[in-house]
């Protein structure tokens, strides 16, 4: 074993003793390398409150057939999004001892991939579909923590709670969901094999293919694709699913993000977060590979490029009715100043000649 994974799994058992053995928090004397992994002691301090020693044999139990059965039909969605992005992750993990792992959002592995040696009975334990992965099961986990913590996680060897868990290192992410909730996490785990930190980012990348493969999983009538502007549009855009009447269907973390929507639930129109009039999105749709600069009621500006999902023929939003009421019709002007001047109330209002008050009391009006 090179010097260098010595020396961690030494600071590893320091950490352990300074928590389970001696009541003191895991940076004593472990600054450097623990000041950003409080999420493990947070861990390990749950399990010791639950009364869990880290000697207890761990059981890896399975699911009953009957709750089994609910967990695959409730996971038939995530699992048709994961499968091919699982697919490519173990054409990237082949040679590396280790293997990919999903489960939903109470820790129950529903899928897995790669190289698996079944005749390991440590790996054979984990790798059954329906085992119980939880904390509440097996301790400290990359799945557990991810599912927790709702972030990336690296997890070598004993930073797991339990001693039986030792074997095995892991890097996990979230996945999230197009309503803003955890579905499940992706884990990549090995067997007593090299510590292989640069996993998490590969995880991560996976988790966000099967994050948008979610979002536009939704039944939806456009889609818009979103990034800041300049920047080329690619895996990290944001998506955004709309219905043919504007209305927000689903969308990807990257999306929530970029629209400060973090945490934000319920139904939504995109009207709400667009200072521009949403119709435009579906005509834009039809002039394909073409995107736009649009602002955001934020003050901040996304450049926007609308698709029409797969082949399907989204309905055209009717027009403005050039009869539409005059308050109407005013909020509308007001609107596209916005836009022209993007994003810059205080420019629209100069340009039309009111109150940047009188702007977004207009604009708060609309719909009501």
């Amino acid at each position: 074993m090179p010097a260098t994974d010595q020396i961690r799994l030494q600071e590893i058992e320091r950490a352990r003793r300074a928590v389970m053995g001696e009541g003191r928090g895991a940076t004593d004397g472990l600054v450097e390398r623990w000041f950003d992994r409080g999420w493990i002691e947070r861990s390990w301090r749950r399990c010791l409150a639950q009364g869990l020693r880290p000697d207890h044999r761990v059981a890896f139990d399975v699911l009953p057939a009957q709750a089994l059965r609910r967990t695959e039909e409730a996971s038939h969605t995530l699992l048709q999004a994961a499968r091919p992005v699982m697919s490519r992750l173990a054409r990237a993990i082949a040679g590396s001892r280790y293997f990919a792992v999903l489960t939903d959002a109470q820790g129950t592995v529903v899928g897995v991939d790669g190289v698996i040696d079944r005749s390991d009975r440590r790996a054979q334990l984990i790798t059954r579909i329906g085992v119980d992965l939880s904390e509440r099961a097996v301790g400290t986990t990359a799945i557990s923590a991810a599912l927790t913590e709702l972030r990336p996680v690296w997890l070598h060897r004993g930073e797991h709670f339990f001693e039986d868990t030792s074997c095995y290192s892991c890097a996990g992410a979230p996945l999230i969901g197009p309503d803003g909730q955890a579905v499940g996490m992706l884990d990549l785990t090995g067997i007593d094999a090299a510590e292989r930190p640069e996993l998490k980012h590969l995880v991560v990348q996976s988790a966000r293919s099967i994050e948008n493969a979610l979002a536009m999983a939704r039944p939806h009538a456009l889609l818009l694709r979103l990034n800041w502007p300049g920047r080329a549009f690619g895996d990290e855009d944001g998506l955004l699913c709309l219905d043919r009447d504007g209305a927000v269907v689903g969308l990807n973390p990257a999306a929530r993000q970029m629209l400060g929507l973090i945490g934000a639930g319920g139904a939504m129109h995109c009207s709400e977060v667009f200072a521009t009039a949403w119709e435009g999105f579906f005509d834009l749709a039809r002039r394909e590979g073409e995107a736009r600069e649009v602002p955001l009621w934020s003050g901040l500006t996304l450049q926007v490029l609308p698709t029409l999902p797969g082949h399907a023929q989204a309905a055209r939003p009717a027009a403005a009715d050039s009869r539409m009421p005059l308050k109407d019709l005013e909020t509308e002007l007001i609107r596209r100043a916005v836009q022209d001047a993007r994003g810059n109330v205080m420019a629209a209002a100069k340009a039309l000649g009111i109150s940047r008050a009188t702007v977004y009391r207009k604009l708060g009006q609309r719909g009501r």
